[in-house]
């Protein structure tokens, strides 16, 4: 058909296991995280507080999931608009950007489907649980 593109986007279903994955981490190393996964439009798929978790949080690992819908891990992706004047002028002026670290592309066959974000403990932390929450797509 034409004007009709095909794409593939993480199912609710994956999204929930990822997160899953993220809290199992967060509870092993003992710090309340906020856990989103979005699709590849930056829509969220799912979510989970932990007990504890800031507030401010919520919000934050959303915003680092869309950031990274970029095809960057957040903790890369100030590196890369640094050099660039207009970049850095321009893209912290976005709603939803966020450019500290925890926040990973879900990619699968080359195509970014989504993306995970975490916040509520160090940058260290956010990245950890964030990475635990993408291992579930290499099992």
């Amino acid at each position: 058909m034409p004007n009709v593109i095909e794409k593939n986007s993480i199912s609710s279903e994956l999204a929930q296991r990822m997160v899953d994955a993220a809290l199992v981490k967060a509870k092993a190393i003992g710090v309340p995280e906020n856990v989103a996964v979005v699709d590849d439009g930056g829509n969220l798929k799912a979510f989970a507080r932990m007990d504890g978790a800031p507030i401010l949080s919520i919000e934050i690992s959303q915003h680092k999931a869309y950031t990274a819908l970029f095809g960057f891990a957040t903790q890369d992706f100030f590196k890369f608009i640094q050099t660039d004047p207009s970049l850095l002028a321009g893209i912290p002026q976005l709603a939803r950007v966020a450019a500290y670290g925890g926040g990973l592309p879900i990619e699968i066959d080359g195509a970014i489907v989504g993306a995970i974000g975490v916040s509520g403990g160090s940058v260290q932390n956010d990245i950890d649980c964030a990475e635990a929450g993408l291992a579930v797509i290499k099992r």
